[in-house]
C-alpha cells in the first residue's frame, strides 16, 4: 500500500477541472489501514515529512467528496465545496496528533465541515446572514430542520428555539434572512424583463465621482496651505487671540483676554474680527 499510493498523488485531478474524472479518480485511492495512518502521521509528525502528509491527504480524498454532497442543497458548484473541503483536510492532517488514539478521520471530519461552512456563508447571499458563531449554527440548524415548505408556524417556532437553544426572534430573523433573495445590482440586459429599476440607477453616489473627489482634495489642500500662510502673517497677539478663540479646547472669553492683556473687551473683539477678516482674504476663492 505504501509504494503503490505514491505514484497516484502526481497524476490526480483537480476539483476543479473534470469534476467526474476526479470523483473517480479520488474514489479509486485505497484507504489507509490503521497501522499505515500511524506510520505516515508520525513520519510527519516527528520528521515533517511532507510525502506523509500527501500519502494521508490523498488517501482521504474520497471522505472529503463524501462530505461535500452533503450540502449540494445550497446552490454552489460542488467542485468548490470539494476545494474548500480539501483545505479543511489539509489543516486536520497538519494538526493531526497519532498519540491521541483515534483515527485522522474522526478527526478531520470537523476541519473539513468547517470551511465548507465558511465558504457557504461568504457565497450563499451577497449580504451576509450569519456574522457571529451563534448565527452560523442557527443557520445551518434551521436549515435542516425545516421540514416544510413556506414559514414557520409559532409553534414550530418554539420548538426550534427549544431545540437549537435560542430566542424565538432568533429564529424569525434568521428565517427571514434565509428567505430573502438576493438583487444583481446591475444586471445584463437580457437578464431584464422590465419588471423594476435596477438597483444601479437608484444607489448611486455622487459623492464617490473620482474626479469630484481629486478636485475637492486639491482645494482642500490648497486652501490648508493658504490658511497656515495666513496665519503666519499675522502679528503675534492677533494670531494667539485667534487660535484660542477658536481652536483651544477650553475656549477663553473677551473678559479674559481683555484682562491678561490689558485692553477692553471690545478691543479684543475687533483684534478677533479682523484676524477673521485678514484668514478670509487669503483663501482662494471656489
Amino acid at each position: 500500500m505504501t509504494q503503490a499510493l505514491v505514484p497516484k498523488l502526481t497524476h490526480l485531478p483537480v476539483a476543479r477541472g473534470d469534476l467526474d474524472g476526479y470523483i473517480q479518480a479520488v474514489g479509486g485511492i485505497p484507504m489507509l489501514e490503521a497501522e499505515e495512518e500511524q506510520l505516515f502521521a508520525r513520519r510527519l509528525k516527528e520528521h515533517n515529512d511532507l510525502e506523509a502528509a500527501r500519502a494521508l491527504i490523498v488517501s482521504h480524498l474520497r471522505f472529503v467528496v463524501h462530505v461535500a454532497r452533503g450540502y449540494t442543497g445550497y446552490g454552489l458548484p460542488l467542485a468548490d465545496l470539494i476545494q474548500e473541503g480539501n483545505v479543511g483536510l489539509m489543516k486536520a492532517v497538519k494538526r493531526f496528533d497519532p498519540d491521541h488514539g483515534v483515527r485522522l478521520v474522526s478527526f478531520a471530519v470537523h476541519w473539513i465541515r468547517a470551511e465548507i461552512h465558511e465558504f457557504i456563508l461568504r457565497n450563499w447571499r451577497i449580504v451576509k446572514v450569519a456574522t457571529t458563531k451563534a448565527q452560523r449554527k442557527l443557520f445551518f440548524n434551521l436549515r435542516s430542520s425545516k421540514k416544510r415548505l413556506g414559514w414557520f408556524s409559532r409553534e414550530e417556532v418554539e420548538s426550534v428555539a427549544r431545540d437549537l437553544g435560542v430566542s424565538p426572534e432568533a429564529v424569525l430573523e434568521m428565517e427571514s434572512r434565509l428567505a430573502g433573495q438576493d438583487v444583481s445590482f446591475d444586471p445584463a440586459p437580457e437578464d431584464d424583463d422590465g419588471g423594476g429599476v435596477a438597483p444601479a440607477a437608484y444607489l448611486q453616489d455622487a459623492h464617490a465621482d473620482p474626479a469630484l473627489q481629486v478636485e475637492r482634495e486639491d482645494w482642500e489642500a490648497k486652501t490648508g496651505r493658504h490658511l497656515l500662510a495666513a496665519l503666519e502673517n499675522l502679528d503675534t497677539r492677533s494670531r494667539d487671540i485667534l487660535m484660542r478663540r477658536w481652536l483651544d479646547e477650553r475656549k477663553p472669553t473677551l473678559h479674559e483676554l481683555a484682562a491678561e492683556y490689558g485692553v477692553s473687551a471690545e478691543r479684543i473683539r475687533q483684534i478677533e474680527a479682523a484676524a477673521i477678516k485678514k484668514l478670509k482674504s487669503a483663501l482662494p476663492a471656489r
